[in-house]
């Protein structure tokens, strides 16, 4: 026996988790991109919208002006760009990095082998992770980093992927009545939500005087690509600027779970020497915690960014 569900008893428009039911509108590229063929890489996706594996480039190479330019155009194009076994040093991830401009640190993250290398060390005896949660790095920073250079120095047996989302595919498929709400709102970023829990009073009070909240806008366009984008996250932004504060929470937790939304999605499962580069300003991602009681250890170089507008 068949059983329908009557239209009357169907969602008009929207659910009641705020996610639509149905086909997405799944645009990798911007309008007007002109798609051409890669002449000094392959590219092989792993999503409709987001990520792709990058072969036959050699990252301890110097790269040339071309082969720069071909990385570039795909990490527009894929948003999250991954390499099998490149088996990088700190020093041959820092200089890969460097093609796209000067490095930054972050003095909220444990170091590496540089003052521009993060490293997480996670499961076993070691601190507890918290980058289970949809983020965009660095937010509550007035020049959010460009990207990221991530490498894997040890995988566990299981577990311990990472997820991206490609918020300009989420910003694509709001409704335009909250578009209309959003696309010239501005909404504060701070860090404390993101990493108070690791430090006391003493140690917060000198950090929120080198990183006060900041304002961004709620949809960033990228620049250089043009789209739109939703430029908000559940680690760093507190509320949008204007509304009363019940009003913010509701919209912020609507704008927030659209990167939960897997077609938005692309999901890579690591290998020892693997690396990821992301595109920061176009995606958030979730490092996936379900690998304790074993280790997961790897190194991050980030990218300076610009003012998001």
């Amino acid at each position: 026996m068949t059983v329908t569900t009557p239209a009357s008893l169907r969602p008009a428009q929207v659910p009641a988790d705020g996610m639509y039911e149905g086909r997405r509108t799944l645009r990798r590229l911007p309008d007007g991109w002109q798609e051409r063929p890669y002449e000094l890489l392959d590219v092989v996706p792993q999503g409709r919208v987001i990520g792709a594996e990058i072969r036959g480039v050699d990252l301890a190479r110097e790269l040339t002006p071309a082969l720069r330019a071909e990385l570039n155009r795909a990490l527009l194009e894929w948003k999250v760009l991954f390499f099998r076994g490149a088996d990088l040093t700190s020093d041959q991830q820092r200089a890969f990095a460097l093609n796209w401009g000067e490095l930054e640190n972050n003095p909220l993250l444990a170091r590496g082998s540089a003052d521009d290398v993060a490293r997480f060390e996670k499961g076993g005896d070691a601190t507890p992770t918290y980058e289970n949660v949809w983020h965009t790095d660095v937010t509550f920073r007035e020049r959010p980093a460009l990207g990221a250079v991530l490498q894997l120095r040890e995988v566990p047996p299981f577990g311990g992927d990472t997820m991206w989302a490609d918020m300009a595919a989420a910003y694509d498929n709001l409704p335009d009545t909250v578009k209309v709400r959003i696309d010239d709102a501005q909404a504060v970023h701070d860090f404390i939500p993101g990493f108070a829990r690791f430090y006391g009073p003493e140690k917060l009070a000198p950090l929120q005087d080198r990183f006060p909240p900041v304002t961004h806008p709620v949809v960033r366009t990228h620049p250089e690509t043009g789209r739109r984008m939703l430029f908000v996250n559940t680690s760093f932004t507190t509320h949008i600027v204007g509304m009363e504060r019940a009003e913010s929470d509701r919209l912020l937790g609507y704008l927030v779970r659209q990167a939960h939304v897997p077609e938005y999605q692309v999901r890579f499962r690591w290998r020892a020497g693997d690396v990821a580069f992301w595109d920061n300003r176009a995606t958030q991602h979730y490092a996936v915690d379900d690998y304790a009681p074993h280790r997961r250890v790897a190194e991050r170089v980030a990218i300076a960014g610009d003012r998001p507008y």
